[in-house]
């Protein structure tokens, strides 16, 4: 269950001497003695931001997910278990859910109250906020007029009764409702550090307040390294085994692999070529991150706008060779869905929406295509840039997209821009690019986590494609009682998108990681937050 805008793979930062002192071999689960309950991880990415109402992306959702907690938590196979809320009970209608909340604290002390989840509700739709994640409130209760500012902010559909009761009223049944409370965006914030922070609340550690398992230590905002210490106001406390995760963020497999071997990392992504080689190795795990990547064309440019250049990309594009040079099992989309988040009648979606026409590599229809292109635009040539992430595997993207377009098409010109991830997204979100290779990960187990993107107004559709047929479809697909009608609309929306090549679909992401096989109860989940580390621990303690 995880929504989240997932970085181009590979890791971001180059490993300064303060990273690798965080990976230190006394912090490794392989050291002796006192140290075993703390384990060295390393993450892909930096992070962008701890706010919950304005996290969109998976680094820090899997950091949100460890220093924070909601009402429910996912275990393993995304199994919903109580958290924060000791008892549930839903009316009849399915409209009206009502919590009771245990006793609870802030890592500051504070008492945790049924008003942290209301404030932090009512924060996240508020127009003001901005959050780009507001509209998966919809179907609470006046959220979506809320967001639109046709209503006031207190007249969301949540309230408190006393410090422990939580009482949510929806406007229509929400079949993943209860998926959507274990996911960081419907956590609780606590109303006075969010208001003593001001516009720093949630870009460092020290303008943040955690109620989690975890809290966290040494993000400065920008840093490559930083702790999760076990926190001493947890509820569950005497649950979590683990005193410290070593966090530090590396750009490329080879440096990560080396930290690793020397014990420096208990944990490494894997590379193409390691991949290869390492697979008999113990401690070789492949991740299926249910998420696709894909390219977006920013379609307020004129030649953009034209869906022939837009397959003739598409078609110029061969899935297979680009997903085995990332290493891993990745594997050629061709759809925005997933593979392995959605069987429906026994059949994975993806296989039901998936455009094996304008997907497929096929070099001489692209010819075709971009020469209609072209006449239709006027010119002789396009040049254009790909942007994306800097590191090892957004490079290795970009890299082969340059070089298979401008082999299939002749006169294309393609340049690259690898940047940071936090400028990565930034640049996204303002529509600074040419095309961009972003990628989504299911934020619970529907296509509507995945489609709901690209209608017209959504704040992730970075591309602005808007179809007015996709909207309706997506609309219906949100309100209908049928369920029949609910699956066509989805399945007809997609093939729409896909059709017209709204997005380019590249690979579905499974990565190959070598985790010491001493650390155990680790929960990872494709869909949704992928870490959960609260039952972790390193055997033989």
């Amino acid at each position: 269950m995880k929504l989240k805008k997932v970085f181009a793979a590979g890791a971001t930062i180059l490993v300064a001497g303060s990273a690798l002192a965080a990976c230190s071999s006394n912090n490794s689960s392989s050291s002796s003695g006192s140290a075993k309950k703390s384990i060295s991880w390393m993450d892909a990415a930096e992070i962008p931001t701890m706010d919950i109402s304005k996290a969109t992306d998976a680094t820090s959702f899997n950091q949100l997910n460890n220093v924070e907690e909601g009402l429910y938590r996912l275990g393993k196979n995304s199994k919903v278990e109580n958290a924060l809320a000791t008892n549930t009970k839903v009316s009849k209608d399915g409209k009206t859910w009502t919590f009771t909340l245990r006793d609870s604290k802030w890592s500051n002390g504070d008492k945790l109250t049924a008003k942290d989840f209301v404030y932090s509700w009512r924060r996240t739709v508020d127009p003001k906020t901005a959050s780009q994640y507001a509209y998966l409130f919809e179907g609470i209760h006046n959220a979506t007029q809320i967001s639109a500012g046709k209503a006031p902010v207190n007249s969301l559909g949540i309230k408190a009764e006393g410090d422990n009761k939580l009482v949510v009223t929806l406007d229509k049944r929400i079949p993943y409702f209860k998926l959507l409370m274990g996911f960081p965006l419907f956590f609780p914030q606590n109303q006075k550090v969010v208001e003593a922070n001001g516009s720093k609340y949630g870009t460092s550690s020290k303008t943040t307040a955690f109620n989690g398992p975890f809290v966290q230590k040494g993000w400065t905002g920008s840093n490559l390294s930083w702790k999760l210490q076990k926190n001493k106001n947890y509820w569950d406390k005497k649950n979590v085994k683990l005193d410290t995760i070593n966090y530090s963020v590396q750009k490329t497999p080879s440096t990560a692999y080396n930290l690793y071997q020397s014990n420096k990392l208990d944990a490494t992504i894997l590379d193409a070529q390691q991949t290869k080689n390492l697979k008999h190795n113990a401690g070789y795990t492949l991740r299926d991150s249910a998420a696709t990547f894909y390219m977006q064309f920013n379609q307020k440019q004129k030649i953009f706008k034209n869906e022939n250049l837009r397959k003739a990309i598409s078609m110029s594009i061969n899935r297979k060779a680009l997903a085995n040079a990332l290493g891993g099992s990745n594997t050629p989309a061709t759809s925005l869905t997933a593979k392995g988040v959605v069987n429906h009648d026994g059949k994975d979606w993806s296989s039901v929406v998936g455009d094996k026409k304008d997907t497929s590599y096929n070099p001489t229809e692209a010819k075709k295509l971009y020469k209609q292109a072209l006449k239709e635009l006027g010119v002789k040539s396009v040049s254009f840039s790909i942007l994306s992430d800097d590191t090892d595997s957004g490079q290795k993207t970009t890299e082969t997209l340059q070089s298979q377009l401008e082999e299939n098409l002749k006169g294309i010109k393609v340049s690259v821009s690898n940047v940071p991830f936090k400028t990565r997204l930034s640049r996204s979100t303002s529509g600074n690019f040419d095309t961009v290779v972003s990628a989504w990960s299911a934020d619970f187990a529907d296509p509507i986590s995945f489609v709901d993107l690209f209608t017209s107004k959504n704040a992730n559709n970075n591309g602005k494609w808007s179809n007015s047929q996709y909207d309706k479809l997506i609309a219906d697909s949100k309100t209908t009682p049928d369920t029949t009608k609910r699956w066509d609309d989805l399945e007809k929306a997609e093939k729409i998108l896909l059709n017209e090549q709204g997005i380019s679909p590249l690979y579905y992401r499974t990565e190959a990681w070598l985790v010491r096989p001493d650390i155990k109860g680790i929960v990872y989940n494709g869909a949704g937050v992928n870490y959960n580390f609260k039952n972790a621990y390193v055997s033989g303690n």
